[in-house]
């Protein structure tokens, strides 16, 4: 064959693929819900944060809004300051205490204002978190530049303005013990960790951090213990290792390091993380033991900074009540991948029993969001969920009131994508104040519905379509205890949609694998129903 011939045949290949890729992109683009937000100022989020007395605050008011927007705060406790251009709210509270503040932004548009209460006591996270994990994007690959390419997209693509915080570093950060504390110090993939920490505060961001109990973890670098009292590894001295200190899995396997030992260095490594200026911490081993989850929970606390601790991975539930006192947020379920079958099991079939544990604080979490590029190393693909199923899993996880960590390459963020992570009203029912997991009302092996309550007195309804076929889904409000006319708002597209009187069916046709979104309300909140006047008085 000819050059010619070759150059020719690779540039229609390249050609075809690069159709296909917008086509791709284009089917996706029209499955897009979410209205575009206004000029106007809109003040985004959860509605309370949470910190311990003088611990370091810091809170980023999400607004979206044509830029300059002014912010302003009434109420701020002492010890608090906003900047005005920025809307970062910084500073160290010493009186604990629930501080009602109004928040305000300004633009040329318009003017927002939202109720936003601070809690200063002994629980953090009164949210589930919301932020990105390198782990199901680049894999043991993950670097410097790569965590701050994300961090950037999440500025730069608005997802900041929507209240996503925290940029997680998952596993493939660790070089050897050393410093001050001989703690666990970065290979020469992280040339400097509190310069990444002090970009990302400086931008009103969180920072996020992964460790295990193990000598090694997962991936095969150092974990929280060693193999002497000095903090040594066997497998490191003999050579076993590529240049990032990870085991070189041709010579020995990831196995063989995955031990305890006497000499753990928990507290030494939770005092490096707070000198950094770690906000988040994913511990990963299993099965979780209590006393592994009790230790890091008291170090963490006693260097004095608020670092939200998350287990990992597969707790059980026996261990609930365990978990809830000692961390913030848990692992309910092994690694997610991104397809119907696991994505559906994990959401459908795993997480119903953990709403007992579920509150302000505490966070059961069926793992991250497999939406957009995800790859687990060096390449990436699109999600193999179809738009439906995608629609499904981000539903889901805001109903359940899961914690939202996105798995994806932020910089190749497409707008569907976009459209799925930057929708205001899915955000609120993940982040309503009450924390409560939704429960599944009605359903079989064909569909399922979930209702949760909301702070405001309404609910939030998802209907799911489990089959491979288009379905009709509904409920009669008077069989879901709600009483008097209701008005029916579409979440994903923001509008309302129907009045449906208290005693009639309201129903709607659902894609297969894929969901409905509703709010219902009382069309007259105050109203007493017909031939209960004489009881209500």
């Amino acid at each position: 064959m000819t050059r010619t011939r070759i150059k020719t045949l690779l540039a229609a290949v390249l050609t075809a693929w690069i159709a296909a890729t917008n086509a791709t992109a284009q089917d996706r683009a029209d499955y897009i819900l979410t209205p575009e937000a206004p000029a106007t100022p809109r003040i985004n989020g959860a509605r309370v944060y949470g910190a311990r007395p003088g611990a370091d605050f810091l809170y980023r008011i999400p607004c979206t809004g044509e830029r300059p927007i002014a912010f302003s705060a009434e109420g701020l406790p002492k010890g608090l300051s906003l900047d005005p251009a920025t809307g970062i709210i910084r500073g160290a509270v010493k009186k604990a205490g629930t501080y009602n503040v109004t928040l305000k932004a300004t633009n040329a548009k318009g003017v927002d204002s939202r109720n936003f209460r601070i809690e200063i006591g002994d629980r953090i996270a009164l949210t589930p978190p919301m932020g990105w994990n390198s782990w199901n994007c680049w894999g043991n690959s993950v670097s410097q530049e790569k965590v701050m390419s994300s961090a950037r997209a999440m500025l730069e693509k608005g997802l900041a303005d929507y209240g996503w915080s925290y940029i997680n570093i998952d596993d493939g950060w660790q070089g050897i013990r050393g410093g001050r504390e001989n703690a666990i110090q970065p290979n020469s993939k992280f040339p400097d960790m509190k310069a990444l920490a002090d970009f990302l505060h400086e931008n009103g961001l969180k920072f996020g951090i992964y460790s295990g109990p193990w000598a090694g973890t997962y991936a095969g670098h150092v974990g929280e213990c060693a193999d002497t009292e000095d903090g040594r590894y066997a497998w490191i001295d003999s050579g076993l290792v590529d240049e990032y200190y990870k085991i070189d899995r041709s010579r020995v396997s990831r196995d063989t390091v995955r031990y305890f030992t006497r000499y753990n260095f928990v507290e030494q490594d939770a005092r490096q993380w707070a000198e950094w200026g770690v906000d988040y911490l994913k511990y990963d081993w299993n099965p979780n033991d209590e006393y592994n989850v009790r230790i890091m929970s008291e170090a963490l606390r006693a260097t004095g900074r608020d670092i939200v601790y998350s287990i990992s991975n597969s707790s059980k539930v026996a261990m609930g009540d365990y978990l809830r006192r000692y961390a913030n947020c848990w692992r309910t379920t092994g690694d997610i991948r991104d397809n119907w079958d696991n994505m559906s099991k994990i959401g459908f079939k795993g997480q119903d029993m953990w709403a007992a544990y579920k509150r302000p604080g505490n966070w059961p979490d069926a793992d991250m969001l497999v939406v957009g590029k995800v790859g687990w190393g060096p390449s990436t693909h699109e999600s193999k969920l179809t738009p439906d199923e995608q629609y499904t899993h981000i539903t889901l996880w805001s109903i359940l009131s899961s914690p939202l960590l996105i798995g994806c390459d932020m910089a190749e963020l497409d707008d569907f994508t976009v459209s799925l992570l930057c929708n205001s009203e899915v955000i609120d029912v993940n982040q309503d104040e009450l924390g409560l997991q939704a429960s599944r009302i009605y359903g079989d092996d064909k569909y399922a519905t979930y209702l949760k309550p909301l702070h405001d007195g309404t609910v939030a309804i998802a209907m799911f379509n489990l089959s491979a076929e288009p379905m009709k889904i509904g409920f009669i409000p008077r069989s879901i205890g709600l009483v008097g006319d209701q008005k029916i708002r579409d979440i994903w597209r923001q509008k309302d949609i129907a009045t449906c009187s208290y005693r009639e069916r309201w129903e709607t046709e659902v894609a297969p694998h894929g969901c409905f979104f509703v709010k219902v309300s009382p069309v007259k909140p105050d109203a007493i129903p017909f031939g209960y006047e004489a009881h209500w008085k």
